[in-house]
């Protein structure tokens, strides 16, 4: 919450606050002077979820109560969890930045326990699908921005980590074309004894 605040409240009067049931987007009132993204029971995936949608949602839906969004809990049928999924590709996809720049291990959610089955694997394709878009074509903004504080707060530095990975392939490859001499010099070693 703090990170959050620090990166964003300045510049945007919002702030990430624990809730104690459904996460919910409230902007500022005669009684809060301030926007608040409510997340869901003190859960850090909660919280990077609720702000991806916040990242998205554009200035005229920021005035609105859950950006004027409708919502269908638990328990929907097919098309209703179609639907429901269609709106949740992006922000999974940009939670799942928030969650990698955190150092943690993302998972899609389906969130329909109560209803239809939801096909996983093509949800989960889409929104892998929708996150390289974004690595390709850029973040939005807010969303970039927050990247870039998680990053600079848990060390997780994408080029860091690619970097590493390179030098691991290298290595890999390396290791490979010692065996594959060694292997060589002992079937050598055979044919002359």
């Amino acid at each position: 919450m703090t990170l959050f605040d620090s990166v964003f409240f300045i510049d945007f009067n919002t702030r990430l606050v624990r809730g104690e049931s459904e996460p919910v987007y409230l902007p500022a009132n005669n009684v809060t002077p301030y926007n608040q993204i409510v997340f869901a029971h003190g859960y850090f995936s909660s919280a990077l979820h609720e702000i991806a949608h916040w990242c998205i949602a554009g200035v005229a839906r920021r005035k609105l109560e859950d950006y004027g969004y409708w919502y269908c809990p638990d328990g929907r049928d097919a098309q209703q969890q179609k639907e429901f999924e269609q709106v949740e590709i992006k922000p999974q996809a940009i939670e799942r930045a928030f969650t990698l720049a955190a150092g943690r291990k993302f998972s899609v959610s389906t969130d329909n326990l109560e209803g239809a089955e939801p096909d996983r694997e093509a949800f989960t394709q889409a929104v892998l699908k929708q996150f390289a878009r974004y690595e390709q074509q850029g973040f939005p903004v807010r969303a970039q921005r927050f990247i870039d504080a998680l990053q600079q707060t848990f060390g997780t530095d994408a080029e860091q980590r690619r970097a590493t990975a390179k030098q691991m392939r290298a290595t890999v490859k390396q290791m490979r074309a010692t065996v594959k001499q060694m292997r060589a010099t002992v079937k050598q070693m055979r044919a002359t004894t």
